[in-house]
C-alpha cells in the first residue's frame, strides 16, 4: 500500500515540455497553464491527459446498491471485450473491498514500477489495477478518508502505465460517494456508465439514485443491466424465478435510460469467480455467457 500513497519519481521531477504531445489538438486543455494553476499542478494535469487520450472508451460501472453483482458485471465486461480483439483495461476503485484480484486469480501479485511509472497486472493481455495488489494482507482494512481515497483514484488514472487502450471499464463501488465522483470527475469525457441492479424493488430505488448521480455529472448512460432475474439449474438449465423479476428493466423505462438486459443467477458464475477464472472465459459456450456477449454489444458498437 506505501507504493501507492508515496509519490512516485516521476512526480517528483518536472515532466518535459512533450509530456502531453500524444496528439496534435491545439483545443487540447492540457497545452496550456491555467491562472493560478501552480508549475507542479499544471504538469500533473498534461501527465493525466496524455495518459486520458491514448484510451479511446472509459466506461464507469456503477450500483447504488451493495451486493448486485457489479464486480461481476464489471469482469465479464472486461473480459468480453478482450475475446473479441480489444485491447482493454479494468481499473477496480473499491478501496474498501477490492474483489477484482480474486475474481481473475491475480491474488498475491505486485504492482511494479518502472521509469516513475505504475505498470498494471497484464493477464494476457487485459490490463488490471486494484488497490488490493497493493495490500500486504488481504485481510487488512483499508480506513482511509475522501482526500486519501480521490488521490489513490487520480493516481491510478495518471500514473499508471496504460499504454494505448480501446476500453478502460472501471469497476466503482456502490454508491454516490467519493469514489465514483473522483473516477468521473477524473475522467472527464468519459462514454458512460453502465449501472447495475437486481430485480426487487428495494435494489431498484437506491439503483435509482445512481442514475441522478449520472444526470447531475452530465454523464451518459449506457444502459441498465438486471442482474440475478432468475436462477439457472445447474441439471436441465431451467430458468426459475427467485426475486419479483422486471424491476430493472421498469425502473429503466421509468427513468428514460436504455435496458441493456436480464443476466439470471448462474452457480457457474459463482464458481467461476471464486475460482479465479472469469465466467466468459471459463463457460463460453453456456446460455448465460450468450446472454451476457448480447449485453455488451452497445458497448462494442461505440464510436
Amino acid at each position: 500500500m506505501n507504493a501507492v500513497q508515496q509519490e512516485t519519481p516521476q512526480q517528483e521531477q518536472a515532466c518535459s515540455p512533450t509530456a502531453c504531445d500524444s496528439c496534435s489538438s491545439g483545443s487540447c486543455s492540457a497545452t496550456d497553464q491555467q491562472q493560478g494553476e501552480s508549475q507542479q499542478q499544471f504538469e500533473e494535469r498534461r501527465r493525466l491527459a496524455s495518459r486520458l487520450c491514448r484510451i479511446k472508451h472509459k466506461i464507469v460501472v456503477l450500483s447504488g446498491k451493495g451486493g448486485v453483482g457489479k464486480s461481476t458485471i464489471a469482469v465479464n465486461l472486461a473480459m468480453a471485450l478482450h475475446l473479441a480483439g480489444k485491447k482493454v483495461g479494468l481499473l477496480d476503485v473499491d478501496i474498501h473491498g477490492p474483489s477484482i484480484p480474486t475474481m481473475l486469480g491475480l491474488e498475491g501479485r505486485q504492482i511494479m514500477e518502472e521509469n516513475g511509472e505504475l505498470q498494471p497486472v497484464d493477464l494476457n493481455g487485459l490490463k488490471v489495477i486494484s488497490l488490493g495488489f497493493f495490500l500486504k494482507d488481504q485481510d487488512e482494512a483499508v480506513i482511509w478518508r475522501g482526500p486519501m481515497k480521490t488521490g489513490v483514484i487520480t493516481q491510478f488514472i495518471r500514473d499508471v502505465e496504460w499504454g494505448d487502450l480501446d476500453y478502460l471499464i472501471v469497476d466503482s463501488p456502490p454508491g454516490t460517494g467519493d469514489e465514483p465522483l473522483s473516477v468521473c470527475q477524473t475522467l472527464e469525457d468519459a462514454d458512460g456508465a453502465v449501472i447495475v441492479t437486481t430485480p426487487q424493488k428495494v435494489a431498484a430505488v437506491d439503483v435509482r439514485k445512481s442514475i441522478s448521480f449520472c444526470r447531475q455529472l452530465n454523464l451518459p448512460i449506457l444502459g441498465v443491466i438486471e442482474n440475478m432475474n432468475g436462477f439457472v439449474c445447474p441439471k436441465c438449465g431451467e430458468l426459475t424465478a427467485v426475486f419479483q423479476s422486471g424491476g430493472g428493466k421498469m425502473m429503466a423505462e421509468d427513468m428514460a435510460v436504455p435496458f441493456l438486459g436480464s443476466v439470471p443467477i448462474d452457480p457457474q458464475i459463482a464458481e467461476a469467480g471464486d475460482s479465479g477464472v472469469a465466467f466468459l472465459q471459463r463457460y463460453a459456450d453456456s446460455l448465460t455467457a450468450g446472454i451476457i456477449q448480447e449485453l455488451i454489444k452497445p458497448v462494442l458498437s461505440l464510436p
